[in-house]
């Protein structure tokens, strides 16, 4: 069997959530220890760093600001890979993946939004400003609310899935606006400074910290996911059950 057929294979299996829930039992411990060996790695790095000559301690918030903006926009993409799996490829998985990551990415937006919001008023002069960047930022929590309301709101979990998939893909033409708002528009964030063309224009004193917390909310990420989408199987689960005993009860009756 080749290597491509395996890895299909592999997929094939995640389908069913049985297996799913063995392969989460085994990763999650060896997840969030690592995610935990990072976190304590990388807040030792923040706070054992000298503060920037222009903006003093206020710099720390970077460490926290940055790693959670990026991971509200991966979030939301991961959203949008699991809407066209429950669109085109009927993934019985994907609407689970779907539904758990939306809190998981308003928590990430929020944190965003607030940090951003203490970092600006020393470095900016104000608490907020409806540039485009914080604008479309703000828009995506109220979609990640949306979703999440949508998700509680409708009782029917086929249509809910694939309504809120068609949303999700909608919605993700948001995530190039965030990311490239800076160069489209006059905002009062700067460019691009980690991840560019010519290399990061950030000093490699506050590069590390920087990318090991990214790492670490990355995992965070990961580890918050593949648990909320067993929590999510197992209410399904439950829910099905309580259904068929009402209805075997009814027919009793």
């Amino acid at each position: 069997m080749s290597e491509n057929s395996l890895a299909i294979r592999k997929i094939s299996d995640l389908a069913n959530p049985t297996r799913f829930l063995g392969l989460a039992e085994r990763v999650l411990p060896w997840l969030a220890g690592l995610t935990a060996l990072l976190f304590a790695i990388g807040l030792t790095l923040c706070f054992t760093t000298e503060g920037d000559y222009q903006q003093g301690e206020t710099v720390r918030i970077m460490y926290v600001h940055v790693p959670s903006a990026w991971l509200s926009m991966m979030c939301y993409t991961v959203m949008a890979v699991a809407a066209l799996g429950t669109l085109v490829w009927r993934h019985p998985l994907a609407d689970v993946a779907a539904r758990a990551a939306a809190p998981i990415g308003a928590s990430f937006t929020f944190l965003a939004l607030v940090t951003g919001s203490l970092w600006g008023k020393p470095m900016w002069g104000t608490w907020w400003v409806w540039d485009a960047r914080l604008t479309s930022v703000f828009v995506l929590f109220l979609m990640y609310l949306g979703l999440i309301a949508l998700n509680r709101a409708m009782d029917e979990p086929g249509k809910a899935a694939k309504v809120s998939a068609v949303l999700i893909l909608v919605g993700f033409v948001n995530i190039p606006i965030i990311k490239f708002s800076v160069e489209w528009w006059n905002t009062l964030h700067q460019p691009a400074s980690v991840l560019r063309l010519g290399g990061s224009a950030i000093d490699p004193e506050f590069l590390r910290p920087l990318l090991v917390m990214a790492v670490a909310f990355t995992l965070l990420f990961f580890t918050l996911h593949i648990a909320a989408m067993r929590n999510e199987i197992w209410r399904r689960r439950v829910t099905s059950m309580r259904r068929q005993a009402a209805r075997s009860a009814g027919r009793e009756v």
